[in-house]
């Protein structure tokens, strides 16, 4: 019997116990060990299983209180690799007290609002260790209590986690280890809701209590999915490691490897749908490690085990708004429009890495967002070089799936913008036989989109059509069946008095062949008849038209 698929599941001792399918992650446990760190932060894309590896740590390291306890979270880790690692890794088992938090919820429209549930986070991790009160000092307790019912000041709170691993190393004997899942989630949100000072100058303080230079510190973990400046967040922490997507350290432990995920998929008797999940859900690069997103992958098989045709989804990208794409769509010039298409067509862009930014800063400048994009995950590495002091990456979209975000939000943006459009001078010269300005609105129109077919014809036929269907004076027919075929695009007012405008496109592929390309599609219109629907309907008034394009021109000839 197949064991359930862990979807959602980012609770360690859940997922175990009740039997989850897990792929085996816990040598990071072994890495962290080797490396010594004080203090390391893990920068990942959403969704790439950093909560679950935190929720690991705790369950490994914490020191419960209660042997029953231990015991249970000891046997968590049976047969799993840290088992096989030697002694002196399972001696840390079960010793320190472990201070976790997590940060998202702190998702808030107002700073009052974040500040509340960061609050009530801090006051549930105090609640967790309460046992410990009974031996505190009086002082120590009546100020641990201020903070568990929420009644300390914002300065006690901003010190609150140092203050607990103080009281922890006081009743235990050892020190803490503190972990911070998605510290970045408040700073992002403020950002967005205009209070990124104010919260970044709590989160500062909190973290520069807890972590710098903290004699009841063990170590300590924080993760998130952008690396913040020094100067904005980690000011003073020295003892900061950062490991990035860019880092050559713990690449396997965020993700599927590809070998994780042909036995992940042979184990589900899936392993005929391996090419679709790697087109759909590879394609990412942590250090020189190739990655598979954890998240779709899990989901693919979890669909599919319901349904053998099932065919791929965009699971990661509905657990996001994929805000940062719509900025950058929203916010692009001719040369990031020429970008965006080079990558939707499979190419590459190099930009200057910009690991040191903050969320007050992305909208600066372009390579800000697109460093932005890359660490999120919106974009891969292919290849980096050092230019003048200055490390370059190549970039290039992961998958199909992130392909799919990129062309959804170009349509949707492309659709609310024509809706603004005022094509009165267009249709005017349609009436009229103005073909210079028919093509020069057209074009204009071209030059604003973004486009992502390869400019096929079937491109420019949904982009007119698109574009017509915002007016009102006509009803925009697509290939309607008429005469001996079907042309492109047929206009007609509601009263035959009115008029009936015939479309015909053509596509080349060099400038000098464009007005052959509308003598073309004019002979189409009348060798096919395509004329003879409309006559039938009482239409006294015809008008036909040749259009060609080259990339983004027009060409208009009236028949």
């Amino acid at each position: 019997m197949k064991k359930p698929l862990p979807v959602g599941v980012d609770d360690f001792g859940k997922l175990i116990q009740n039997g989850y399918y897990y792929v085996d992650k816990t040598l990071f446990i072994k890495e962290l060990l080797d490396k010594k760190g004080d203090v390391t932060l893990f920068t990942r894309p959403r969704r790439f299983g950093k909560t679950l590896n935190m929720s690991m740590l705790k369950y490994f390291f914490e020191d419960s209180g209660s042997p029953e306890q231990k015991e249970k979270n000891k046997r968590l880790f049976d047969g799993l690799a840290i088992t096989n690692s030697g002694e002196s890794y399972l001696k840390k088992m079960g010793k320190y007290p472990v201070i976790s938090l997590s940060l998202k919820s702190a998702k808030q429209k107002t700073y009052q609002s974040a500040y509340h549930k960061l609050r009530r986070e801090l006051a549930g991790e105090f609640d967790r260790h309460r046992q410990i009160t009974e031996s505190l000092h009086p002082e120590k307790a009546v100020r641990y209590r201020r903070i568990l019912n929420e009644t300390a000041s914002e300065d006690e709170f901003s010190g609150a986690l140092k203050f607990l691993s103080e009281v922890l190393r006081e009743s235990t004997g050892e020190k803490a280890i503190i972990l911070i899942d998605e510290y970045d989630v408040p700073l992002e949100n403020a950002h967005f809701n205009g209070f990124y000072e104010e919260m970044a100058g709590f989160i500062r303080s909190l973290f520069e209590a807890a972590l710098k230079t903290n004699p009841f510190l063990e170590f300590g973990v924080i993760t998130g999915c952008l690396r913040i400046t020094r100067e904005s967040i980690f000011i003073g922490l020295n003892n900061l490691k950062i490991n990035s997507i860019l880092c050559g350290q713990y690449d396997e432990y965020f993700g599927f490897t590809p070998e994780e995920t042909q036995q992940l998929l042979t184990d589900y008797g899936r392993l005929d749908k391996f090419h679709t999940v790697k087109e759909w859900y590879d394609g990412y690069r942590f250090g020189e490690t190739e990655v598979y997103n954890p998240w779709n992958v899990i989901n693919f098989l979890d669909a599919s085990s319901e349904n053998a045709g099932v065919i791929p989804s965009p699971y990661w990208a509905n657990t996001s708004s994929n805000d940062i794409v719509k900025s950058l769509v929203e916010r692009a010039d001719i040369s990031v429009k020429g970008e965006l298409e080079i990558l939707i067509e499979g190419g590459t862009i190099e930009k200057p890495v910009h690991e040191n930014i903050t969320y007050d800063n992305i909208y600066d400048s372009e390579d800000n967002l697109w460093n932005f994009l890359f660490f999120t995950g919106y974009l891969r590495m292919v290849s980096r070089k050092l230019e003048a002091e200055t490390e370059y990456i190549t970039m290039a979209l992961p998958n199909a799936e992130v392909k799919y975000i990129y062309k959804n939000t170009i349509r949707n943006w492309f659709v609310k913008k024509i809706e603004k459009k005022d094509l009165n001078k267009l249709i005017s010269a349609l009436e009229q036989g103005d073909v210079q300005t028919m093509a020069e609105e057209i074009s204009s129109c071209l030059q604003e989109s973004i486009s992502f077919y390869d400019y096929a014809e079937n491109y420019y036929h949904g982009f007119l059509t698109g574009l017509l269907k915002v007016q009102q004076k006509y009803r925009v027919i697509s290939n309607p069946e008429t005469g001996f075929g079907r042309p492109d695009i047929i206009l007609k007012t509601a009263s035959i008095r009115g008029a009936a405008i015939i479309l015909e496109l053509k596509v080349v592929n060099e400038y000098g062949k464009m007005e052959n390309g509308c003598r073309k599609a004019l002979e189409q219109i009348e060798t096919q008849y395509y004329t003879m629907e409309p006559e039938k309907e009482g239409y006294q008034t015809i008008l036909k038209y040749g259009i060609c394009f080259y990339r983004k021109e027009c060409m208009v000839i009236k028949g």
